[in-house]
């Protein structure tokens, strides 16, 4: 079986898509298809299923992709692993963040990366949890940053941070609770009022829609007072549910944090959750269906270290 056949269809496979996947490859359409074409006939099994739409793997060819994964991801850490013994540690990391943290994480840790691992090629890749856990599995992503990810065979996961989530309120909707008498406006800066989670189910939210990580939390963890949210908007987009605060379309539920993806906080009106609190899980994951390179242990250092620097200098 011939690698590059195996990592042609594998691709294919993978971006459902000849054309998508010539682009990847960098490669002419008719040579990628003549190629998964010949690994066909050796194997004597259609692969993938040709449509108008794309390409589907067949039952074949879903096994295929299992086993084709694990094969040239062992030849990457054999590859690195050669050069290890060189002292050079090289290869692609590819990796992913949720919306939350990216604004606040992507330069120190591409910064932190270029000291540590100056050879790798690094990819960041932005995106809710869901996707990013597909992306850990089909192996596009070879470590990610989750939200709460349930315990799952194909993950292993390391915890990097637990934090209440707050609400966040356009400032004019937020009385200060000393007196009436100062006219200074209240900011995200100097509040610190507490609101309990019964009241913040009586505030129209404005929130992701399930199975969004946040979502789920804050759904839950109203049932266990025999409560629900009330729901303004649905808004699958952190930067454009913040804006519809700031226009006092209504109220969000996020870390602290997430207010880091604005260079002015003073719209914003930040209270404490209590009885009970609101806690979220921020952990590091990668699959644990796939041999780890040492460049990607490497690599799962510096983002363990970069993230929670760049957290504790926002608390």
């Amino acid at each position: 079986m011939d690698l590059k056949q195996l990592e042609y269809f594998v691709r294919v496979a993978e971006l459902g898509s000849f054309t998508r996947a010539a682009t990847a490859l960098n490669i002419a359409q008719p040579a990628l298809s003549r190629q998964v074409r010949l690994l066909e006939v050796e194997l004597r099994q259609n692969l993938l299923t040709r449509n108008g739409r794309g390409a589907v793997p067949t039952e074949a060819g879903k096994l295929l992709l299992e086993h084709g994964r694990g094969i040239l991801n062992q030849v990457a850490l054999a590859r690195e692993e050669l050069g290890a013994a060189r002292s050079s540690l090289a290869g692609r990391v590819s990796i992913g963040l949720p919306p939350s943290l990216s604004k606040l994480i992507t330069v120190p840790l591409t910064l932190a990366m270029r000291k540590v691992l100056p050879k790798a090629q690094l990819t960041l890749t932005e995106g809710f949890s869901v996707l990013m856990y597909e992306g850990l599995r089909v192996g596009n992503l070879d470590m990610a940053v989750l939200y709460n990810p349930d315990a799952s065979p194909e993950l292993d996961t390391a915890t990097l941070y637990e934090e209440e989530l707050v609400l966040i309120s356009p400032v004019n909707a937020v009385k200060p609770r000393n007196s009436g008498r100062s006219r200074k406006p209240l900011s995200a800066a100097v509040t610190a009022n507490r609101i309990s989670l019964a009241e913040v189910a009586t505030l129209p939210l404005i929130l992701p829609s399930r199975p969004n990580a946040f979502r789920i939390l804050i759904d839950n963890e109203m049932s266990g007072i025999a409560l629900r949210p009330r729901i303004a908007m649905e808004v699958d987009g952190l930067n454009a549910i913040l804006s519809l605060v700031k226009e006092g379309m209504g109220h969000a539920v996020l870390p602290r944090y997430t207010l880091s993806n604005f260079d002015d906080a003073d719209p914003f009106a930040v209270r404490s959750i209590h009885s009970p609190p609101i806690l979220s899980r921020l952990e590091l994951a990668w699959s644990s269906r796939r041999p780890t390179t040492a460049t990607q242990k490497k690599a799962l250092d510096v983002v363990r270290k970069a993230v929670l620097a760049a957290i504790r200098n926002q608390a």
